[in-house]
């Protein structure tokens, strides 16, 4: 099998095993949107070479388009260790980590998750409960050189800040990828 075809049976196995995330959404209609945007196939298999483990998490009702989440239980875990954006990568001194959260998400072809959407994710199941993750910053926090990030716990949803230059080996991100 080519990698495109088992990416897409892999994604089919998630998504009919996990029909709590996506309720009133076929197979059928993933895969015709998934084949009529093969750039979008390429994103999702960057979201699961790194662990995002992506899967449907909705429909928008007026264009038909498909909305992607990461779905793994912690934060991915080949998209920990990083700081929040380039800049803070160019501002460390010394203990750079290996790259931005912000780049990595751009390089895949998808965004970090805002606090609500991140919130909403929380609604289907509970993720980050060991891990936490990078969310998409208002620039007027950034500009003051700090970041935020959300976890769970307590069965609680948290929105934190860090400097944006900061990262832990237990802090990722999650990506929305709309197809």
């Amino acid at each position: 099998m080519n990698e495109q075809t088992e990416l897409l049976k892999t994604l089919r196995k998630r998504f009919e095993d996990n029909k709590h995330r996506h309720r009133d959404i076929t197979w059928e209609t993933v895969e015709e949107r998934l084949k009529a945007n093969p750039e979008k196939l390429a994103s999702l298999a960057r979201m699961e070479a790194t662990g995002g483990e992506p899967d449907v998490v909705g429909l928008d009702a007026k264009t038909g388009a498909l909305f992607f989440c990461d779905c793994a239980p912690e934060s991915p875990a080949g998209r920990r260790s990083l700081c929040y954006d380039d800049a803070a990568l160019h501002a460390r001194k010394e203990n750079k980590p290996k790259g931005s959260a912000i780049a990595l998400a751009l390089a895949m072809g998808a965004e970090l998750l805002t606090e609500s959407q991140y919130r909403a994710l929380q609604e289907l199941e509970p993720f980050d409960r060991k891990t936490s993750s990078w969310v998409a910053t208002p620039e007027h926090i950034r500009k003051l050189g700090g970041a935020l990030f959300c976890d769970r716990r307590y069965d609680s949803v948290f929105l934190y800040h860090n400097g944006a230059e900061s990262y832990y080996a237990a802090r990722g991100f999650r990506v929305m990828l709309t197809v």
